[in-house]
């Protein structure tokens, strides 16, 4: 799948607010180093603003920079004021704020008069789908200045002077192709083949999208959905959940590099507003596909620059259990602990215990169903979103990381998944098997 939590941020500012110079390397640097967290095809990456350490994903496909959660950090804002803003549904609006004039930085890399855009809808949880603290989404103002290479082997960032010898390199090892921007994100034509129909595509290049390909199927489209399909959950906007179908299609070709029988993803009619923004766009090219490369990003050229990695051709997985799942918070587990690793285990008769172990408390992750796919394995086995697991094939689940569990449930036709979970305070175990639909 997603594939895995299949996150994309999907808004629209009701204002139009003027360009920002963008980030600039500290003077003298002959290259920065910034490393990531890469879970489930996105990019993680620190970023200090106004003197708090926050982290941000980062997205090729925002224009602006979002701050959507502070969990328990004091962040100091200046130059406040209230707007609103919209999502593809274009009747609803969440309050807003705008600030102007902060300081962000990393790494050396640092831009000292950025705006930030607030959302107040706490509701809007990245974290819990990550699995890890999230505040944000940075996107074009990180990329607008300099060549940037972005290593999904490493899970590194390289940021590059202006007239740096790498070009070289570039035009010698790896394949470039034109990108056009067009509201400050990247666009890139590349040919798709559906239904034995080859069509030339306009793509969005999103890093913040993890799935391998989005695709609209619109009346002016000539794009049609594959026969052999299944209804499922895209991922979420600040207009709440997106819906709809995925399918195998027959290739995606770049030119240099073919894909064959990618996993696209058709979202409903209703976050197609999007589409309308940028002329003749026919979808999205994501991060399933971008972290095959290694990659170097060159807005002032208006270039990408890419080489095959490692990951190259790695099958096009999909959750094949039909759930997903959500990090829901924190809880005190107790746990015995061995005193001494190397000393016999003794039995204190009168006190009825193991004299050489002691008990332990500490807060492990809470993970719940988020939801169920119709006709899913999980669901004809009885599962229902809420439910909160507890084990994993006898495993207990806190010992697991989400993108760990992701792995999981997209592994290997015919595996044997067993989850114990607890619903209205009692315990059931349900059993299902993995099997592909696709």
């Amino acid at each position: 799948m997603k594939i895995k939590f299949s996150i994309v941020f999907l808004f629209i500012f009701c204002l139009v607010s003027k360009s920002q110079e963008g980030f600039e390397m500290e003077a003298n640097k002959k290259k920065i180093i910034i490393p990531f967290k890469l879970i489930d095809n996105l990019i993680f990456i620190p970023v200090t603003v106004n003197g708090e350490n926050l982290t941000f994903l980062l997205d090729t496909g925002t224009e602006e920079t979002v701050l959507f959660r502070l969990e328990d950090q004091q962040l100091s804002l200046i130059n406040v004021e209230k707007i609103r803003i919209k999502g593809y549904d274009s009747s609803v609006y969440l309050e807003a704020l705008k600030s102007t004039n902060n300081i962000l930085s990393t790494a050396g890399y640092s831009d000292s008069n950025h705006d930030i855009y607030i959302i107040l809808d706490q509701s809007f949880n990245l974290s819990s789908q990550a699995g890890i603290p999230v505040n944000g989404i940075i996107g074009y103002p990180f990329f607008k200045n300099y060549l940037i290479e972005i290593n999904y082997e490493k899970e590194k960032i390289y940021i590059y002077p202006k007239q740096s010898k790498i070009y070289k390199k570039l035009n010698k090892k790896y394949s470039s192709y034109s990108i056009v921007l067009e509201r400050n994100k990247p666009f890139l034509s590349a040919k798709i083949g559906v239904k034995g129909k080859e069509i030339k595509a306009k793509l969005l290049l999103d890093s913040g999208n993890s799935n391998a390909l989005w695709l609209y199927n619109t009346a002016s489209n000539p794009i049609t959905i594959p026969t052999k399909n299944l209804d499922d959950y895209l991922g979420r906007g600040f207009s709440g959940e997106i819906y709809g179908k995925r399918a195998r299609i027959d290739y995606l070709d770049l030119n240099e590099f073919k894909f064959l029988q990618p996993i696209a993803a058709f979202p409903d009619s209703q976050i197609t507003q999007e589409k309308q923004e940028v002329q003749e766009r026919e979808g999205t090219l994501g991060d399933e596909i971008l972290k095959r490369f290694s990659v170097f990003w060159d807005y002032p050229n208006s270039k990408i620059y890419l080489k095959r990695n490692g990951n190259f051709n790695s099958p096009f997985h999909y959750n094949m259990s039909g759930i997903e799942i959500q990090h829901d918070g924190l809880e005190w587990v107790k746990e015995e602990e061995l005193i001494n690793k190397n000393a016999s285990i003794t039995l204190d008769v009168a006190q009825d215990k193991l004299v050489n172990f002691k008990y332990k408390f500490s807060l492990k992750p809470v993970f719940k169903i988020m939801s169920v796919r119709k006709n899913s394995p999980a669901a004809a086995c009885g599962l229902i979103k809420d439910d909160v697991i507890l084990t994993i094939n006898k495993d207990k689940v806190y010992r697991y990381s989400l993108q760990e569990l992701n792995e999981i449930l997209k592994s290997e036709e015919g595996k044997w998944i067993t989850l114990e979970i607890k619903r209205n305070n009692k315990t059931y175990v349900f059993k299902f098997q993995l099997q592909t639909m696709l």
